[in-house]
């Protein structure tokens, strides 16, 4: 158990009081023009000022007492109890979404209206993101460029809001599947996450089309680092267009490279997902819930408790209870006094 002062340095201002009196021009007793009568005695029991006059140090130091205790209580005196520790559940997660160009596809169905893949995979991500009670979330955006936009937090409120703000294009129109990767190795890593709590979820629509690091390359150290990757391959296999020629069906997931991406998630201990529609992408984060989760490290924390309002009170009683007898010295003094003659 400690004792503490949060703001010590406020006590500094303690000899500010006898510094002002000591250098001040104005001396508070002028004893040459002090006022010269045969019998002082009688003159202070007509007046009863001699009360006041005659015990000027103990006035001052009431007054002292009341600023030095102003002054511990605007410090903060704080009682520092024992270390107590929070045992800490829950996932460390990171989500890596793709914000290439070809996520402009619009082969989703939301609400009954066809949106881009990443609209939908935002809507979906987002309810994934509230469940996750209890769980550290990061968030990866990548394109041609890879980009931490959330470091692992609690605060889901703030991952959903940085999704929320992603926009296609904005890591540019390629694919760096395999840098996207390497950031989430570097991230979990440098967190000191456990290496059985390492999970990372990569949701794309292509292939590795950008970047340093190959994806194959990137998943083999992941798999040494003790990193579980989950891959989604996002987009419809079939959709019907309309052309000059009539209506005829596309594959818009032709670029989708899911060989790759079940090959990193089967040799990291994950899973390779395929969303061909918000239905499906919400099952799979359905699933994604059912991960076990991992006990983390006990968080400690030291319960503190404030005690300013004790000093705070006194300073108050003593300031009332000097208040109270300069009036009552003040009104004695005037009842006092008599008329001459």
């Amino acid at each position: 158990m400690t004792w503490y002062f949060a703001w010590w340095w406020i006590l500094l201002g303690l000899p500010i009081p006898w510094l002002v009196r000591r250098w001040s021009n104005v001396d508070p007793i002028d004893r040459d023009a002090a006022l010269k009568v045969p019998d002082p005695g009688e003159f202070i029991g007509l007046t009863g000022a001699g009360a006041a006059i005659g015990r000027p140090a103990g006035g001052l130091l009431l007054l002292w007492c009341i600023w030095a205790l102003v002054l511990i209580a605007a410090a903060r005196p704080q009682h520092i109890g024992e270390p107590t520790a929070l045992p800490v559940t829950g996932r460390d997660l990171l989500v890596a979404v793709d914000l290439s160009g070809s996520m402009e596809e619009q082969d989703f169905q939301l609400g009954g209206e066809w949106v881009d893949r990443l609209t939908a995979t935002k809507s979906v991500a987002r309810e994934f993101i509230e469940r996750r009670i209890g769980d550290r979330i990061g968030l990866i955006l990548f394109g041609r460029e890879t980009y931490l936009q959330t470091p692992l937090t609690f605060d889901r409120d703030t991952v959903k809001t940085l999704l929320d703000e992603a926009v296609i294009g904005l890591a540019g129109k390629e694919t760096a599947i395999g840098d996207a990767i390497g950031l989430g190795i570097k991230t979990l890593t440098d967190a000191g996450i456990d290496e059985n709590r390492r999970v990372l979820i990569l949701l794309t629509d292509g292939a590795n089309t950008a970047g340093a690091v190959d994806p194959l390359k990137a998943a083999d150290l992941a798999r040494d680092r003790g990193m579980v990757i989950y891959t989604v391959g996002i987009g419809a296999d079939a959709l019907m267009v309309r052309s000059l020629f009539g209506v005829r069906q596309i594959n818009p997931s032709a670029d989708l490279d899911e060989q790759t991406l079940a090959t990193i998630a089967e040799g990291t201990g994950g899973v390779y997902f395929r969303a061909r529609d918000t239905e499906e992408l919400q099952r799979i984060y359905s699933m994604l819930d059912e991960l076990e989760p991992a006990a983390g490290e006990e968080e400690g924390f030291r319960p503190i408790t404030e005690y300013f309002y004790w000093p705070l009170g006194l300073a108050l009683c003593l300031g009332l209870a000097w208040a109270i007898v300069s009036i009552r010295q003040g009104m004695g003094s005037s009842n006092l006094e008599t008329p001459l003659g």
